[in-house]
């Protein structure tokens, strides 16, 4: 019981000196804050926008082919006249300025419609449709893909049509009609096949633009989270410099007390900073926890506790002053960026995203936007919960090993 008192204080002791110290107050509380306002207001009303889908289409065959007709008929004559979620249909009329646009980012993909289109259709062979995306605009791809598949599909049932109707002018006599009939038929294709990529929509009431605090708060409160309990790693090394560990020893604070009370002393500081973060946020920013507050608060709680165990290793890993606090800087401004602190996950490149993996950060950032951006629940985000765990215990067990109260 005395070595939990004896912890306790220290712990008490760590954070009297933090919010007596005006500086490390403003750099953990106020100057995160900074950044958070503003972009919060750079950001407001994002989202609100109904951005329309936009498809590109094009054809190798000449004028009068049957696929220039089909792509005629589904360019859009009247972008006013589209009912809400209906895309929008751009003929580029040369094959070659699509491909030129591709390659300049101007577009990120279009249909084409294959040089031997009408000759195949009309003998009753198949033609694929090209769709041709570019590699780092996936995101186009299954829009495009639907269309050729509902163009294909439209086409198809127009051939039994065709093959019909041919008999029929063929047993009559009427064989030079053929030709013309067949164009009609599967032109005809066109304007249905437009359809295919149309969505009924009902608006009710306005678009809600996304509330930016939702990622921009958690993403700097796991950044200066870690941050600040990084640089208390440099008091840890002050005091071994000191002797101040070894005097404590020899008071009959045994190793065991010296460790927790250090560890508890930096986690208080942590909560003392999440609070803040949480409380500003919903009552200043308006930010909404998710349909499971409580999974919020426990992964806040996990951060915490990684961070000082961080901070803990860090301080028995390095000798000096000046080493713990460049490293403690160094480390924040790395694994923030990487971890999705400064910006969404979601919208880095694959890359990025891998690496976040290796990161506390990461995970704590894409359970945090699971549970205030896309409403999961406590299911969705115990994997993050587990991995902020482990690198805790990693990181508690390395501290543990080398913690030790001299400096020689």
């Amino acid at each position: 019981m005395k070595q939990i008192k004896n912890a306790w204080y220290i712990a008490i002791k760590e954070l009297k000196i933090f919010s007596s110290d005006r500086a490390a107050l403003i750099f953990s509380i106020g100057f995160p804050f900074f950044f958070v306002t503003l972009f919060y207001f750079l950001f407001q009303g994002a989202g609100a926008q109904d951005t329309r889908l936009t498809l590109y289409v094009t054809t190798q065959e000449a004028a009068g082919s049957l696929s220039y007709n089909i792509v005629s008929s589904l360019q859009t004559a009247d972008v006013a006249a589209l009912q809400p979620g209906q895309p929008q249909v751009i003929w580029i009329q040369d094959y070659n300025d699509a491909r030129a646009q591709i390659d300049q980012k101007k577009i990120k993909g279009f249909i084409s419609f294959p040089a031997d289109f009408t000759q195949n259709v009309y003998a009753g062979e198949a033609s694929v449709l090209d769709v041709v995306v570019d590699p780092a605009n996936q995101d186009i791809r299954a829009a495009l893909d639907g269309m050729a598949a509902g163009l294909s599909a439209d086409i198809a049932a127009r051939e039994v049509e065709a093959n019909a109707a041919a008999s029929i002018l063929a047993q009559s006599g009427r064989a030079a009609d053929i030709p013309a009939v067949l164009a009609r038929i599967y032109a005809g294709s066109a304007s249905a096949a437009a359809g295919l990529v149309q969505a009924s929509v009902q608006q009710v009431g306005d678009i809600k633009a996304s509330n930016p605090a939702n990622w921009v708060i958690p993403g700097y409160l796991v950044m200066f989270v870690f941050f600040t309990a990084a640089l208390s790693a440099e008091r840890l090394v002050r005091e071994r410099q000191n002797q101040t560990l070894e005097r404590l020893l020899s008071s009959s604070v045994s190793r065991n007390s010296i460790l927790g009370g250090i560890y508890v002393g930096t986690v208080l500081k942590g909560l003392v900073q999440i609070i803040i973060f949480w409380g500003v946020g919903i009552f200043l920013y308006h930010l909404e926890l998710g349909s499971e507050p409580l999974v919020v608060v426990l992964i806040s709680l996990l951060v915490t506790l990684m961070a000082a165990a961080f901070s803990l290793m860090l301080g028995t890993l390095v000798k000096t002053e000046r080493a713990a606090s460049s490293i403690g800087v160094l480390s924040s401004l790395i694994l923030a960026p990487l971890g999705g602190c400064w910006w969404p996950l979601f919208i880095t490149p694959q890359w990025m995203q891998n690496m976040a993996l290796f990161t506390p950060h990461g995970w704590a950032t894409t359970s945090f936007n699971k549970l205030l951006l896309y409403g999961g629940t406590f299911h969705d985000v115990v994997p993050g919960m587990l991995a902020l765990a482990g690198f805790g215990l990693a990181f508690a067990i390395i501290a543990v090993a080398r913690f030790r109260t001299s400096s020689v």
